[in-house]
């Protein structure tokens, strides 16, 4: 997962007015008052389909109409249907920061968008810090603070659901529907269902675990805040069983793209000698995509905390120890997939196939398996009707998109990150990273500024700034793009990827809680240093 800090900016050339400063006036007249919804309904009545509602945050003077009768569904009611009225699906770095994006640029007092952003977790998630957590480097609150936190002070509404459904109706010309009329409908899981005039797809994407057996009911993801947490449990849990017994504990990681290797680096200086750790990668190398500076710091790296590298290998199959038949058990008893991994003492065994000739098939065992490899689109199901209701998808499940990243055939709805398909200059499919999420969310935010103002929208252009990549709590590697050849790594990387993440955290007010938790942090630990270095001073003479 390649990551970088600064993003390129539409304004740059327009020189777009900005609004920073002062709260919003609609926050003096729709103060927040955030309430709960958990009401079961039936949403397709005649088809007999019912669902139960999930918790639903209304913030910021969102209304919702619960409709009488039970075979109603629930509507969102806009507090100004004359204003244009702005759907983003999935709290990312792309739709939050399209969200603040079209908080931050000034606006007609007729043409200010209401903005209503979607989620289905409470907290923003800067992922490419999730490592730090298994270090202790960062506290939870620091890279997940809470949406409702983050948009206080914006006019900006959150609700927290699942998005079921989505029934688009700006197919009928790409110059769309007229700005009164509705430009589709989003349904949500709880059961509210909501009118939009412009539509942000930012949905994300999730681990892929199910094309390989076992790895579904025994192996970890690392890819959200509560993936974090469960790897961190499992390592505490062995932690303490092996404390005192002289075994290693083994952890397989499956994967040496960025987010392998950074997983492999700081779980195997999180256990140092206590632990053994195994990065299994199909191609010959780690980071085949990557610079080759960051590449040689990761294998310096690597190999200076003995990570075994499995490389020319893709893993066939993964099995508990001992009971071949122990996951048919476990699916019988209607445990959850997936909760195996978290049972005390269990040991798995990894079948290895060779992916080139040379190579010999080989058997590995670990206490536990962490998996990097594989994702795919959150794109929510379409209501089954008409032809030309239907978004184009590649492959994947992403939805194509021209050039202002609107998608074809559908001039009311952006997509952007993982849920968008778009290629650069060269016709290269642009990376579901950070960096080009980062950027996306600042074109989007202005071409809906200017779709809504009647200005000619801005052809999206990717630029390279660079790859960083964390290696532990003191190390890591960064490759800007602007200094061909140039690699800061060790210390002086790790200080300047922090700096550069913790200036592209999402508000002036988290960065700035944040960046003082740091610096106190930092001077702790450096007054612990100075006391052990003085320790060992005294102790010596």
């Amino acid at each position: 997962m390649a990551h970088i800090a600064l993003s390129t900016s539409a304004s740059a050339t327009l020189l777009l007015p900005f609004n920073r400063g002062a709260k919003q006036w609609t926050n003096k007249l729709f103060p927040v008052f955030p309430k709960r919804y958990g009401t079961g309904f039936s949403l397709f009545p005649n088809k007999g389909v019912r669902f139960v509602g999930s918790g639903v945050t209304v913030g910021n003077g969102g209304v919702v109409e619960i409709s009488e009768g039970e075979k109603a569904p629930r509507s969102y009611v806009w507090q100004d249907n004359k204003k244009p009225r702005v759907c983003i699906l999935g709290g990312g770095f792309g739709g939050l920061y399209t969200a603040l994006r079209l908080e931050s640029l000034v606006w007609p007092d007729d043409k200010k968008p209401q903005v209503l952003l979607v989620d289905q977790s409470e907290r923003f998630v800067f992922k490419p810090m999730l490592y730090e957590l298994l270090s202790g480097e960062v506290d939870a609150w620091e890279i997940a603070p809470r949406f409702l936190d983050l948009l206080a002070n914006t006019s900006v509404q959150f609700f927290q659901d699942r998005v079921k459904l989505l029934h688009p109706a700006d197919h009928f010309g790409m110059n769309g529907p007229s700005r009164s009329s509705c430009g589709g409908i989003v349904h949500l899981e709880s059961g509210l269902r909501i009118e939009y005039d412009w539509l942000v797809l930012a949905l994300g994407a999730e681990s892929k675990l199910d094309f390989v057996p076992g790895a579904l009911e025994f192996a970890l993801p690392f890819s959200t805040l509560e993936d974090a947490h469960k790897v961190d449990n499992k390592l505490r849990t062995l932690e303490r069983t092996n404390f005192g017994k002289g075994s290693p504990i083994r952890v397989a990681v499956v994967g040496c793209g960025y987010a392998g290797v950074e997983l492999a680096a700081t779980v195997a200086e999180r256990l140092q000698d206590g632990g053994i750790v195994q990065a299994i990668n199909v191609d010959t190398t780690i980071c085949p995509t990557a610079p080759p500076g960051n590449r040689e710091a990761a294998l310096k790296v690597l190999s200076s905390r003995k990570v075994q590298l499995l490389l020319g290998y893709f893993v066939r199959s993964i099995q508990r120890v001992g009971n071949a038949e122990a996951s048919e058990k476990l699916t019988d008893s209607g445990a959850v997939p997936g909760i195996a991994a978290e049972h005390d003492h269990e040991k798995y065994k990894l079948e290895l196939q060779p992916a080139e000739r040379g190579f010999q098939r080989q058997i590995i065992e670990a206490d536990l398996v962490l998996w990097t490899v594989g994702s795919k689109p959150l794109l929510p199901l379409l209501k089954p009707g008409d032809k030309p209701h239907e978004l184009p998808l590649n492959a994947q499940g992403q939805a194509e998109t021209d050039e202002t990243l609107r998608v074809k055939g559908h001039p009311r709805i952006f997509a952007l990150g993982d849920s968008s398909s778009l290629r650069d200059s060269n016709g290269k499919l642009l990376p579901a990273t950070a960096q080009v999420a980062f950027q996306q969310a600042d074109f989007a935010g202005w071409n809906l500024w200017a779709a809504i103002n009647d200005r000619p929208l801005l052809p999206f252009r990717f630029q390279n700034l660079g790859e960083m990549m964390t290696l532990g709590s003191n190390d890591a590697a960064i490759s800007p793009s602007f200094i061909e050849g140039l690699t800061l790594e060790g210390p002086i990387g790790h200080t300047a990827r922090k700096i550069a993440y913790l200036i592209r955290l999402p508000t002036d007010e988290h960065r700035l809680k944040v960046g003082i938790s740091w610096l106190t942090k930092s001077a702790i630990n450096s007054v612990s240093s100075l006391q052990s270095t003085l320790s060992k001073v005294l102790s010596g003479s």
